[in-house]
């Protein structure tokens, strides 16, 4: 067994979460342990959790000593002292286990509240969070986080695609957990995008440097205009060039069109909405229009006035995807 597991399951067995067979596991535990099952079994629950929890606040106040020292075991049963003797070893070896993992194991003892946002579908949100750092959500995006960075880190949640800028603080890094991804950075600004269909994350940084992590396993550190991209499903890592301010667009107030055709402009409102949007004329995607500028409105507004533009009509389909038809402007091809 792991010191993950270990830990993770004397975790859940002091607070009662465990099931039959994890109980016979770490009651196997301590029987292999110079057979201390005899006493452990004239233990009622109560006694059994008290022992157990004093054994966790004798590891956890071990644990911030910067010297060595004897930790003394707490008063029991004199039967009790010759098996819990015997089990000083393994005692240390989850001291050990636990010093590596206590941060981890806090933060599932005492776990932190948690501020959840969700974005609806055609919408955007703006969040400032206590550190002054700023977070700009994508439509069906969602964000948690604590109402303060009370830690030695600062971590959120992120499903969909955000835009962090990130306030600088050398000695408390921002990290960002995107499923098993970890994206790690002290103060910049960058693009998280998940995609669960294509089961892909992508990271793209705009200024200073990104730690980009799956895992334990570092997939790579970017800077500006780089992006890294990350199939979850397949494992695989690609790191590219690419236009920074062009993938994090959508999260500008303002849409501009400049003699720009339909299909251009529609891929321009797919990533500012984070919407899935197809012809059906496939014509339609040549029609041009000039020196229409956008601001603030929402989706189905801006398609009214796309659509008046060049003939065209749009649907709005039961998952979302918008399908725009109709006879179009007439262009040759």
């Amino acid at each position: 067994m792991s010191r993950h597991q270990i830990a993770a399951l004397l975790d859940r067995y002091l607070k009662g979460e465990t099931t039959n067979e994890e109980n016979e596991l770490v009651e196997r535990w301590l029987e292999e342990n110079n057979n201390i099952n005899a006493q452990w079994d004239n233990l009622d629950h109560l006694a059994k959790d008290k022992w157990l929890s004093s054994l966790f606040s004798e590891i956890k106040n071990t644990i911030h000593q910067t010297e060595a020292k004897v930790m003394p075991l707490p008063q029991r049963k004199p039967g009790l002292w010759r098996s819990i003797a015997a089990v000083a070893a393994a005692v240390l070896l989850i001291s050990f286990t636990l010093y590596l993992e206590w941060p981890s194991l806090q933060s599932r003892l005492h776990p932190v509240e948690l501020t959840v946002i969700r974005v609806p579908i055609n919408q955007k949100s703006e969040i400032t969070l206590t550190d002054g750092s700023r977070v700009w959500l994508n439509a069906g995006s969602e964000l948690k986080y604590p109402k303060a960075f009370n830690g030695k880190t600062r971590e959120v949640y992120l499903s969909g695609e955000a835009f962090f800028d990130v306030r600088h603080d050398t000695g408390k890094p921002f990290i960002i957990h995107t499923g098993t991804v970890l994206t790690t950075v002290l103060g910049t600004a960058f693009n998280i995008k998940e995609d669960k269909y294509k089961h892909t994350i992508q990271v793209t940084v705009a200024r200073g440097k990104v730690s980009v992590a799956n895992g334990n396993k570092l997939l790579g550190v970017i800077i500006p205009n780089q992006q890294i991209s990350f199939n979850t499903l397949k494992a695989e890592v690609v790191q590219a060039t690419v236009n920074a301010n062009a993938v994090a667009a959508w999260q500008q107030s303002d849409l501009h069109f400049e003699d720009v055709s339909f299909g251009d402009a529609v891929v321009q409102l797919q990533q500012h909405f984070n919407v899935e949007i197809s012809f059906r004329n496939i014509k339609l995607k040549d029609c041009h229009f000039t020196g229409t500028s956008l601001r603030g409105e929402e989706l189905d507004k801006i398609l009214k006035v796309m659509c008046a533009f060049n003939n065209a009509i749009y649907e709005i389909k039961p998952d979302g995807s918008i399908v725009i038809d109709g006879p179009g402007c007439n262009t040759k091809n």
